[in-house]
């Protein structure tokens, strides 16, 4: 590589290490005079996530997490170790809809090839909205959210923006260490754990035009809808579907930008995910 090259790379990365670093404190970035200026279009549709902190939404994997009834354990294997083979490695089973994941169409809709492949990454990148009905689902296990939620969620913080990602805060999160209370399920085998009211998200994906749900238990159906209303709409859509989300008590309601990071599993009915929440 000539000397100019190697100038020219020292540039660029010098510029993208003070991108990164400056992002953070919700700087603006100015390239160097020698880079390329970017064209009227492209600038047209730059976008940009200003942070001052990064929040993991995802649950850290075990053995002992929660499952879904009749689901695939999670199991661990260690395949190597440092004494025998001078490096540390396990294989892992998991089932697509274990741990905090996504839901693609293929999985609730029959006939419907579109795998969890077919979301493209700028999908993946979605502001966020965060509707907080703890005292409600606290009092009412079975709690569906409703329009008059959103409303008043609007009311307080402003009509949802087309293409936001919309969560449903219940506080099913601090029941992830118990996979019996966060199931709830009763003599009869009925599961009992909030969720959207399916008439709610119809009105979501045709009045408000968002990029999709997403919840902290393990089902953005509520556990006593057997139909999947709102898995069903929302992942026909072709929107984003998020289950078993955590840290949710650490995101305002408005102004934070997800970034999600799916396995791109060949034929996938879901993935688990990472889900990085950056936060104004």
């Amino acid at each position: 590589m000539s000397s100019r090259a190697l100038r020219r790379v020292a540039v660029c990365a010098a510029a993208a290490a003070l991108a990164v670093s400056a992002a953070a404190f919700g700087a603006e970035i100015s390239t160097p005079s020698s880079a390329a200026s970017p064209s009227p279009a492209a600038a047209a549709g730059a976008k940009t996530i200003t942070y001052s902190r990064v929040i993991d939404l995802q649950h850290v994997i075990s053995p002992g997490i929660p499952l879904w009834p009749g689901d695939p354990k999670v199991v661990f294997k260690t395949v190597a170790t440092m004494k025998k083979d001078g490096y540390y490695l396990r294989s892992f089973t998991i089932g697509e809809h274990s741990a905090t994941h996504m839901n693609a169409p293929n999985s609730f809709i029959a006939g419907d090839k579109r795998s969890i492949t077919s979301y493209s990454p700028e999908q993946l990148v979605v502001p966020a909205a965060v509707i907080d009905v703890r005292v409600k689902c606290a009092a009412d296990p079975d709690y569906q959210l409703s329009r008059q939620d959103v409303l008043d969620w609007e009311a307080a913080h402003g009509q949802l923006a087309p293409g936001t990602f919309v969560i449903m805060y219940t506080g099913w999160q601090d029941k992830w260490s118990d996979p019996k209370a966060f199931f709830n399920i009763d003599g009869k085998g009925n599961l009992h754990f909030p969720g959207f009211a399916g008439d709610t998200t119809k009105w979501l994906l045709s009045d408000r035009q968002i990029a999709g749900v997403g919840i902290d238990t393990h089902g953005v159906d509520p556990g006593l809808d057997t139909s999947y209303a709102t898995n069903t709409q929302a992942t026909g859509a072709h929107k984003i579907v998020i289950e078993c989300l955590g840290n949710l008590d650490q995101l305002p309601a408005t102004g934070t930008t997800l970034v999600l990071g799916i396995l791109r599993l060949k034929n996938g009915s879901g993935t688990p995910l990472s889900v990085m929440a950056f936060v104004p």
